[in-house]
């Protein structure tokens, strides 16, 4: 991959009802070349729109990938990984980095009802979960437009050491300072 290759890395950060969502920019070569803030609501459904509007905030032609660092972040906010890729055109790669059985059982602890189906429906939608080697270890990726051996060289390439793939590493940090940002009332 070139080393101008660039990812918008996707994290959150919470505390209360609302979570920070960070979208920062990153090339392959781990220059930081952008960052953008949103929030979905805690326990919400509108998380992917976030990631969207994220997206459209930057306004960025070339980033060639959108790197999430959940399936679910804000407590359950499912993102619609194709709903994603339809809306920002880019090969969507969702990442995570513990062996689970899934989260349906999770689920059906948190919610009842409605809410419940709904989350449900959405998570039974993900692409499959497969593992993936990388430099420290191993994550789990889920993607939509891009095809399992690019996607895997896609995570290796952003990931220099560790696991955590950079765009994501970056954008994890930023949203926790936001968050604190926020918070504060600042």
């Amino acid at each position: 991959m070139k080393p101008g290759a660039r990812a918008l890395g996707v994290a959150e950060s919470y505390r209360g009802d609302r979570s920070t969502l960070c979208g920062a920019v990153v090339r392959a070569d781990r220059v930081l070349d952008g960052l953008s803030f949103r929030t979905c609501t805690v326990g919400g459904t509108d998380a992917t729109d976030a990631v969207g509007r994220l997206f459209d905030d930057l306004g960025r032609e070339d980033v060639q990938y959108v790197l999430l660092g959940a399936v679910a972040p804000a407590w359950y906010n499912l993102y619609d990984l194709e709903a994603l890729y339809d809306r920002v055109d880019r090969p969507v790669l969702a990442v995570t980095f513990e062996e689970s059985d899934g989260l349906e059982r999770a689920l059906r602890e948190a919610f009842s009802g409605e809410a419940l189906a709904d989350r449900l429906e959405r998570y039974r939608r993900l692409p499959p979960r497969r593992p993936v080697a990388v430099g420290e270890g191993t994550v789990y990726l889920r993607t939509v437009g891009i095809d399992d051996d690019a996607a895997a060289e896609t995570i290796r390439a952003f990931t220099p050491e560790g696991r955590r793939p950079e765009p994501i590493r970056v954008a994890r940090l930023a949203a926790r300072s936001g968050d604190a940002f926020r918070r504060r009332g600042r």
